[in-house]
């Protein structure tokens, strides 16, 4: 199957992509005490020189004591932070690329280091970390507005440091999808409630704020999930209705691409359509989206973490469905961390040599 569609430019407020390939986020852990060094900026810099329409950075960590859960991600705050981000996005320009910074508070979510803990108290609707897992306390409501201010801080900087959008991480059980969900969200207060459209107002009233912050024209764009790290099953809305009603209020907020996560993308999100999480969220809310979830690959990744190698997989179910138009962009994960080239071997032809994922590259900037 003829893959020119993957390669059809895309156009939506300031973003002009080449391609419909977006480098999906993925934690490398590689900033040393937070800060983005030399060897983030060329790692970033390889894939815009591979490509990639569209490069999303890995998670960075807002202004919040505890919104990191390493010590080794980068972090979007303070002033020698963001030089160092300057140098990322300017290494992505030079090259030709486009980019955003993911901006991240992973909640309740404890650090994955023995020997090291947050400078602060963990966030979290309700002081929990999954469905009666007690971890920290609940915020208070000073806590939400200054978490809201952060967010709206570093989306602003990302717009003076001359990235092209911003990313929004709502999604995989971290802090504003803890608040969609109601096994962590147990608040009886205007950011808690039994309806999701309710337990949505916290990342509605983030999207205002950074709205506020950027301007009109700066591309938002805001990652979701219905599964998350804590329970693969879940699902936040369980009718196309439902996700209409969580959905809407979010554009009409502000935001203005949906970044769809599914563990595989080919699946169907509801029964009586095969529509993914993706086709959806456009059918729904008429917003571009954007497809992931082991894309071009044998396997799914979160698989890959437990050391489970993948080869190289046939693109026509992608192609297909990218052809008619059932989202707008395509986000690859493991198949870009693995080989910076990816994207120009599909374009070429050069199938043959598209590599297996190895989990060592989990291990390198390469």
């Amino acid at each position: 199957m003829s893959v020119d569609v993957l390669f059809r430019p895309f156009e939506f407020k300031g973003l002009k992509l080449p391609n419909r390939v977006v480098m999906a986020p993925m934690t490398r852990s590689f900033s040393p005490s937070g800060f983005a060094t030399e060897d983030v900026a060329q790692y970033y810099r390889r894939r815009a020189e591979g490509s990639v329409g569209f490069i999303i950075s890995e998670g960075t960590g807002v202004n919040r004591p505890a919104s990191l859960n390493d010590p080794n991600v980068p972090r979007f705050h303070g002033e020698k932070e963001l030089d160092g981000w300057q140098r990322v996005v300017d290494e992505v320009h030079a090259a030709g690329g486009l980019m955003a910074p993911q901006l991240w508070h992973v909640g309740a979510v404890r650090t994955r280091s023995q020997d090291w803990s947050p400078p602060g108290a963990y966030d979290s609707p309700s002081g929990l970390s999954r469905p009666e897992k007690k971890l920290g306390d609940a915020m208070s409501e000073a806590d939400i507005v200054d978490a809201i201010q952060a967010f709206a801080d570093a989306a602003l900087a990302a717009k003076r440091l001359g990235f092209d959008a911003v990313e929004l991480h709502g999604a995989h059980g971290y802090l504003i999808d803890q608040f969609f969900w109601d096994g962590t969200n147990r608040r009886e207060d205007a950011y808690g409630g039994k309806d999701l459209p309710g337990r949505a107002r916290f990342a509605a009233d983030i999207v205002r704020a950074v709205r506020k912050s950027v301007g009109p024209e700066f591309p938002i764009v805001l990652r979701i999930s219905q599964w998350k790290q804590q329970d693969y099953e879940v699902k936040l809305a369980d009718t196309p209705r439902a996700l209409e009603a969580w959905l809407k209020p979010l554009i009409d907020a502000g935001v203005d691409i949906l970044h769809c996560s599914q563990r595989r993308f080919w699946e169907p999100e509801f029964e009586g359509s095969d529509l993914n999480f993706a086709g959806w969220a456009k059918k729904v809310t008429g917003a571009p989206t954007i497809s992931v979830g082991s894309v071009g690959l044998s396997g799914e990744f979160i698989a890959a973490y437990g050391g489970e190698s993948s080869r190289p997989a046939s693109l026509d179910e992608l192609i297909r469905r990218l052809d008619r138009d059932e989202f707008d962009l395509v986000a690859v994960g493991r198949a870009l961390l693995q080989d910076p080239q990816w994207v120009l071997k599909v374009r070429n032809g050069r199938t043959d040599e598209l590599m297996p994922f190895e989990r060592s590259a989990f291990a390198t900037l390469s």
